[in-house]
């Protein structure tokens, strides 16, 4: 058992290290998921499993924390209690897990920006069971329990927000506390492992095989997709030419302030008296819309009380209706971001792609 357990532990440090660079961070509710499953189950020795199917139904309740590893809440009940004597009630037993995760298929194979529609995944977890008894027939029942599982999942729908899948699974029921006689308080229910009293034991005698098929429906996360989305992450070189656009513009507003003003913003009211040091210039990411730490940075520069107007702009890559979207994103984050801290915002506008040197900017002027 503890084999198994530091097995799992480091396959989920390995995982969870290698998925850290390739997707965007996300917030607590992100990638979030529940669903639903049913099956049969059967006691895996000592009867003739086609004799002896219970069937069962459950919900599931994840979180996918990494594209490679989760972990999630499920619950299943039991309407039979076959190859034992029937407790003659609807629901028999309860078995409820927390359990650990993994898609194989990422983290083999790495993750590509959606999920594949075809992947193999691995869950395993330890839970409770419970079995339920007539007060006339005995006390019910409380065990310790262990689930480990393959799923073979497909992922549907047009952003891949649904997921179909068929998990066989091996559930073990281990003993309880032993009794005054030195053996299992439960064995009068047939499991055989007493020698496993006061512990876990992963005996086959006290398994029960389960062939369950569930569907899962994803969440919208906050950027609207359902799924992890790749990092745009950006080479030293890209960056060293974003800096060096922030400088040309700079260094042309100081020369003709009024002419490049325009040009960025022709359709914003020209202040009378436009100067180098009453603008605030914000950058963006190519399609993007939030700040960032240094944009935030300059941004505090602007003192509490201050009026400002505020124009945001695109690069030229994007269509028109996209870039005249992005814009506008921009100016309002810039705006909200101002307002929170008690700057007054007198407009903010988006106004797309603006002449040769519009970029990915919003343009702050202080007045």
């Amino acid at each position: 058992m503890k084999k198994l357990f530091t097995l799992f532990a480091a396959a989920l440090v390995a995982a969870s290290a290698s998925a850290q660079t390739t997707v965007e961070g996300s917030k607590a509710f992100d990638n979030v998921y529940v669903g639903i499953n049913g099956g049969v189950a059967t006691k895996m020795t000592g009867h003739s499993w086609m004799k002896g199917l219970n069937p069962n139904a459950g919900v599931r309740i994840g979180k996918n924390i990494t594209p490679v590893f989760g972990l999630a809440i499920e619950s299943n009940a039991y309407f039979s209690n076959k190859p034992w004597e029937s407790t003659r009630l609807a629901v028999r037993a309860l078995n409820t897990s927390l359990l650990g995760t993994l898609n194989l298929s990422n983290m083999f194979g790495g993750y590509k920006g959606e999920p594949r529609l075809f992947e193999v995944g691995a869950v395993y977890g330890i839970g409770w069971g419970h079995v339920f008894m007539h007060n006339d027939e005995g006390r019910a029942i409380n065990r310790m329990t262990s689930k480990a599982g393959l799923d073979f999942q497909f992922n549907l729908g047009s952003k891949k927000q649904w997921q179909i899948y068929v998990e066989p699974s091996v559930t073990w029921v281990f003993n309880g506390m032993p009794g005054t006689t030195g053996e299992s308080d439960y064995n009068d229910y047939g499991y055989k492992a007493t020698s496993s009293a006061n512990q876990g034991a992963y005996n086959i005698n006290n398994g029960f095989f389960q062939l369950n098929a569930g569907v899962i429906y994803k969440f919208k996360n906050h950027n609207g997709s359902h799924n992890f989305t790749i990092a745009q992450l950006r080479d030293q070189g890209e960056i060293d030419a974003l800096n060096q656009t922030i400088n040309d513009l700079r260094n042309e507003l100081a020369k003709k302030p009024k002419e490049i003003v325009k040009e960025v913003v022709k359709e914003a009211p020209a202040p009378k008296d436009v100067r180098v040091e009453n603008l605030v210039l914000v950058t963006f990411a190519q399609g993007k819309s939030a700040l960032t730490k240094d944009a935030k940075a300059a941004l505090d520069g602007i003192k509490s009380g201050s009026h400002v107007q505020i124009v945001g702009t695109a690069s030229p890559e994007g269509s028109k209706a996209i870039n005249d979207k992005i814009s506008q994103a921009r100016a309002d984050e810039v705006a909200k971001y101002l307002k929170n801290k008690g700057v007054v915002v007198d407009e903010a506008t988006g106004k797309g792609v603006q002449g040769n040197t519009s970029n990915r900017l919003a343009v702050v002027y202080v007045k």
